[in-house]
């Protein structure tokens, strides 16, 4: 029987902006601490990613105790400061997706900062505890909520699976194209698919659904260069339905820390 242990952990506090690496996170009711929980909107409160502004992937999000610093991987600009603890103005309705949902709006200053560092005209939210964003009914087992992330609170990746995509492929491409919130060493390739249930600690998470996969993954997270791959690869193996599919979307029952080096128990298989 194969082991399987936790080799990275990654939260994405804004939308579609830089990624942080953890050594070890809280889970909390709609994923990881901090996971998602401010995003950029358009001036209609509708939300942005890099499928169609690949210069988000330019500003990098540092984490430390009082809060974010964003900073321009090209641009000078001051970084910007986002106390987690902070007066907020009203509260604004925004659109991921196909849900509405009450955010509160940051700050002017942030507005100001992320339009020039993105060329567009955006707004900064944030998602307050009182705002419940449900998971889609069809796969949730309860009153699951979720962040701004697209629809999951969690993604899962096994090394395994993307060593077997970097095989295949001219030039490598690091996990960072994915946005796992999960990696785990151990196993074959494309393990995640075949689990239904695993353990992380005190939390139990089930594996609810293919994660389909979008022109993000084209996006070079360093430069935002966009290009074909890994798309054009992951069809020729990975392709469903008109879908490619790469890593398993995730819900949970249960809180607590997890840490790299936790060793995933596989409770039930497909």
């Amino acid at each position: 029987m194969s082991e399987y242990f936790l080799s990275e952990i990654n939260v994405y506090p804004v939308k579609s902006l830089g990624g942080i690496s953890l050594q070890l996170s809280e889970i909390t009711d709609r994923g990881l601490k901090h996971d998602r929980r401010w995003m950029v909107v358009d001036k209609e409160g509708r939300f942005l990613t890099q499928r169609t502004h690949a210069q988000m992937a330019l500003v990098k999000v540092a984490m430390d105790q009082a809060g974010l610093t964003l900073t321009h991987r090209v641009k000078y600009i001051k970084p910007l400061a986002l106390p987690f603890i902070s007066e907020r103005s009203k509260n604004i309705e925004v659109v991921v997706w196909n849900d509405k949902v009450e955010a509160a709006h940051v700050s002017t200053a942030a507005d100001k900062w992320l339009s020039e560092a993105l060329n567009v005209h955006c707004k900064l939210v944030y998602m307050p505890d009182e705002s419940l964003r449900m998971v889609d009914q069809k796969y949730a087992a309860g009153n699951q909520i979720v962040s701004f992330a697209d629809a999951y609170p969690f993604l899962i990746i096994g090394q395994q699976s993307h060593n077997d995509l970097n095989s295949r492929l001219e030039e490598k491409i690091p996990m960072n194209r994915f946005r796992p919130n999960f990696v785990f060493d151990g196993g074959e390739p494309f393990d995640e698919d075949k689990w239904r249930k695993f353990k992380i600690g005190n939390a139990i998470f089930e594996a609810v659904k293919p994660c389909s996969r979008c022109l993000v993954t084209t996006v070079n997270q360093e430069t935002a260069e966009v290009k074909s791959e890994p798309l054009k690869t992951l069809s020729t193996y990975r392709a469903k339905e008109n879908h490619v599919y790469f890593g398993q979307n995730l819900l949970h029952v249960g809180r607590g820390i997890v840490k790299i080096g936790d060793q995933l128990e596989i409770l039930e298989w497909k």
